[in-house]
């Protein structure tokens, strides 16, 4: 069955109601009443003229009711073939595009029109006339071969039947040339039939395989090749294979490998409709033939790198690397599908890639990781991290085959550029109370204790050259969206070298420049170790669009549009491109989930005096973290710098303590007892004198708290005989330490 996106061309012309409110044309009644009358011709011409002499207004007008009348794009494209002069409207459609309030109608005329031309092209009954036509004068054959190539892989199961058929030897010939000139195209499906004929049939698609100067048929050339005993089918074959420089003696698993690779990379020569909303898979019915099965191209790639990795492991089951290839790009596929979307290559009876991660182990995970991070793909980064923790014990985690020698990859994802990455690597090393010492080990504690305060933060980058005041206006909305902007760089990124580095980490980057500074710009990004995963928002003039984006088109991290947008598209665009590239922006639940988690395993390294990842590392995070948290998250940080033998600590609880009050005042100086029973009296004498006042005070339960701190920092008896005696004094206090 073939689908067209013509439902969602309808969609996008329905949308058109209110462009004439967006280009400023009210249209008076007695307009909109003329308008109802017109027919599509008249609107076609109408617009045509008003364009070629100028009148912008009317032409608009005239244009903007034409798509709204609902025409599918193949009605559309017949419309303006069965016009007077095809010329005429090219050069008028060629002018509205140099019009700034009529580019985004005459964008759509040109899509719509190239839709129409697709579909009508792809059409089986179009297909099938033209295949006929191949027979015809050299005009009609002519014509037939160059609709057929511009039908694209959609021609191929009646192209195939044709050139398997035995009663038009010259029909066979022309078909072949067709599906040899459709080039990469013609690959997969052929190669889908090949195994499901009989041998005669299967030397006919393998000759035409030989002819396709592609080696994307090799692995299963030389895997049915390995396999049949039939000698005459062997000699095609190995003809085939020699033409496409390969070796009949390759490892089909290594081929396969190499061709999984290639789709997981999204390599352009397997992508056979890079700008369309729709690639094919295919199978194939010997009573049928050859069926499409279409699937949104967000995800066709990771189904082809897992069918492909598929078909390399049923040849080495025992590769891990494929294995983890093939786990890879499932996760790849759990990312990138659309809400709701029911994928026909990975039905939703079949186990999330989560269970598949888990039962390989933790090795095969830590080569997903290592994929991730080279990639620089952190969605993918971050759900490696999370199986990896769910079976590896501390060994696993630090070293990828078990040997001292070896770094594993969740140790370089403690430098990774992306804040959940890095948090997520230490909550995996640090909750597994590793044992034996390795590098990176002094960056553990840090990295948690920087999620305890830093998490929620949200800093943004706005470069737009010497514009001050494009500069003003993107500031301006990223602090309404909760961002910290950093100050104007003028001369790039070197200008503020400084707040980059101290910022916990740059959120988004978003550029106001022209074509050419965009892609300095860029470069400049990319160069920076600390922005090499930073999503970027490259505004630019509506001329140089398409360009730009043509340029960043497979970099998911990097989104174009137009430097006009309003404000509330512009944050829109600003959330979707932090969405696509990072996983969206750190909420305040996310963060306080962090923070918890991050405090959790702070407090089980210091309850265990872990030898490897010191507490102590994160001393000056957390005393600076006690003072911005509020709330129980402020008791867990009290509670890990109990823990902790250093001044600073104890010095820092108690003054938190003298700033609180309730409750709150009560634990605080509850742990301030508890430093003090581990750590002896550290705190300094104008805080001890104040413990001895607040014994004291009327309120029993703060006096009692204030005692047993006192008590815990064994002061000398001479502190505590006045409040035994009922001395209303207290004496000087002495700050004795143990």
């Amino acid at each position: 069955m073939i689908v067209t996106r013509s439902n969602g061309w309808l969609t996008r012309i329905a949308a058109l109601v209110a462009l004439q409110a967006t280009i400023g044309l009210a249209g008076s009644p007695a307009l909109a009443q003329a308008q109802s009358e017109d027919s599509n011709e008249a609107l076609l011409e109408d617009f045509e003229h008003f364009m070629l002499i100028a009148n912008y207004e009317l032409a608009a007008d005239k244009g903007t009711e034409l798509m709204n009348r609902g025409l599918t794009p193949v009605e559309f494209v017949d419309l303006v073939e069965r016009s007077r002069n095809l010329r005429r409207y090219e050069q008028a459609l060629a002018r509205a595009m140099n019009v700034a309030e009529l580019e985004d109608l005459a964008a759509l005329m040109e899509r719509t029109f190239r839709q129409g031309k697709l579909d009508r092209a792809r059409n089986p009954e179009e297909v099938a006339r033209n295949i006929q036509l191949l027979t015809g004068t050299l005009r009609q054959q002519q014509i037939a071969h160059d609709r057929l190539v511009a039908a694209g892989e959609y021609a191929l199961p009646q192209l195939l039947d044709a050139a398997l058929q035995r009663q038009d030897p010259e029909l066979r010939a022309r078909v072949v040339g067709v599906m040899r000139d459709l080039g990469r195209q013609s690959i997969i499906p052929l190669v889908t039939a090949l195994p499901k004929l009989d041998p005669a049939r299967q030397e006919i698609v393998v000759d035409i395989l030989g002819q396709i100067p592609y080696r994307t048929s090799l692995p299963f050339l030389v895997e049915l090749y390995q396999s049949t005993t039939n000698q005459t089918l062997r000699t095609a074959l190995e003809r085939a294979i020699q033409r496409r420089d390969g070796q009949t003696s390759a490892r089909p698993s290594d081929l396969f490998f190499a061709l999984a690779e290639g789709y997981y990379d999204e390599r352009v020569e397997l992508t056979s409709f890079p700008d369309e909303d729709f690639q094919l898979l295919w199978n194939y019915d010997p009573g049928l033939g050859l069926v499409m099965v279409p699937i949104v191209t967000e995800v066709f790639h990771e189904a082809m790198a897992m069918d492909m990795a598929e078909r390399s492991l049923r040849h080495d089951p025992a590769d891990r690397s494929t294995l983890a290839l093939w786990l890879a790009a499932n996760f790849s596929r759990e990312i990138d599908s659309p809400d709701e979307y029911q994928n026909p290559a990975y039905p939703d009876n079949r186990r999330d890639a989560m269970y598949y991660a888990v039962g390989a182990g933790p090795m095969v995970s830590q080569l997903v990781l290592a994929r991730a991070l080279e990639d620089l793909d952190t969605p993918l980064a971050r759900l490696a991290i999370e199986s990896i923790q769910e079976t590896a014990g501390s060994d696993s985690l630090i070293s990828i085959d078990g040997s001292s020698g070896s770094s594993s990859p969740l140790l370089a994802a403690l430098r990774y550029p992306d804040r959940r990455v890095r948090y997520e690597a230490a909550l995996a090393l640090g909750s597994s109370q590793p044992s034996s010492a390795f590098n990176g080990a002094e960056r553990v504690v840090p990295i948690l204790a920087g999620a305890v305060r830093d998490a929620s933060a949200r800093t943004a980058v706005v470069l737009s050259g010497t514009d001050r005041e494009e500069y003003d206006r993107h500031r301006t909305i990223l602090e309404q969206m909760g961002f910290t902007v950093l100050p104007p760089a003028e001369g790039g990124l070197q200008d503020i070298a400084s707040p980059i580095a101290e910022a916990p980490a740059i959120d988004i980057i978003v550029t106001s420049l022209s074509a050419e500074a965009t892609s300095k710009a860029i470069a400049e990004i990319r160069s920076d170790p600390k922005l090499a995963v930073t999503p970027v928002l490259a505004l630019v003039s509506s001329m140089e669009e398409e360009s730009v984006r043509r340029m960043y088109a497979g970099d998911h991290l990097i989104e174009t549009r137009k430097n006009s947008l309003p404000t509330d598209t512009l944050t829109a665009a600003i959330e979707h491109v932090i969405e696509v590239g990072s996983g969206g922006l750190i909420s305040p639940a996310e963060a306080s989930q962090y923070a918890f988690r991050s405090l959790a395993v702070l407090r089980d390294l210091a309850v265990s005096g872990n030898q490897v990842l010191s507490v102590e590392d994160a001393t000056n995070g957390l005393v600076a973290a006690l003072g911005e948290q509020s709330g129980q998250t402020r008791l867990q940080i009290a509670e890990v710098l109990s823990h902790i033998r250093q001044p600073a600590a104890q010095i820092a609880l108690f003054d938190a303590a003298m700033g609180s009050s309730g409750q709150e005042q009560l634990a605080l100086l509850g742990y301030v007892a508890d430093s003090a029973k581990r750590f002896g009296n550290q705190l300094a004498e104008r805080q001890v004198r104040r413990v001895i006042e607040m014994t004291m005070v009327a309120d029993d339960a703060l006096a009692t708290s204030a005692a047993a701190v006192m008590g815990s920092l064994e002061l000398p008896n001479s502190d505590i005989v006045p409040l035994i005696v009922g001395t209303e004094t207290a004496p000087k206090a002495r700050a004795n330490r143990r």
